[in-house]
């Protein structure tokens, strides 16, 4: 394990039955709260974003927001936000996708992207992948070329690499640390 995966771990700290019963929820605001592992977050997955030669930044509502903002300031690109449906103004562009228990949608602004932007997603949690596989979709129907998807922890039992496999089409997978 390397030393930023330590600092990183090391301020995740696990609520137990959180938000249900036999549930383990990660809170990351305790690593949000310690400057500098939420400065070694932000230069890590800064470094990703120039590697990939990313010219836009999607952060995924919510606390991808919080992750991909000051990525994008670091690199020196674009921001746009990815929400649920109905919470941005003017036109958007939408994308449905399955839940455990029915449907979601989410949503972009139709003009955030110019064709053949190169956009690098960002989220703090890679779970089963329904929302980062969609939004991969919905940066392609937007016009984006999709570089990779960066989050700050995988929870590699619940198999959502496996999902996101396809639907990325060979663009990277960076989890800086797995669960």
């Amino acid at each position: 394990m390397t030393s930023l995966q330590e600092l990183l771990l090391s301020r995740i700290q696990d609520v137990p039955d959180y938000p249900k019963p036999g549930i383990t929820f990660k809170d990351i605001t305790p690593l949000l709260a310690d400057a500098a592992a939420f400065t070694a977050l932000t230069e890590a997955l800064a470094e990703i974003c120039l590697a990939q030669g990313a010219q836009k930044v999607v952060g995924l509502e919510a606390r991808g927001f919080i992750l991909a903002a000051p990525v994008a300031v670091r690199a020196g690109v674009g921001f746009v936000p990815v929400r649920k449906a109905g919470k941005l103004p003017g036109a958007t562009l939408g994308q449905a996708y399955e839940l455990e228990y029915g449907t979601a949608e989410i949503e972009i602004h139709a003009d955030a992207l110019e064709q053949g932007d190169k956009v690098l997603v960002i989220d703090d949690v890679l779970a089963t992948g329904g929302t980062a596989e969609a939004s991969v979709e919905l940066i392609r129907r937007a016009g984006g070329e999709v570089t990779g998807l960066a989050v700050l922890m995988e929870l590699g039992f619940l198999n959502g690499r496996e999902r996101l496999t396809p639907a990325l089409a060979g663009a990277p997978l960076d989890a800086l640390v797995t669960v």
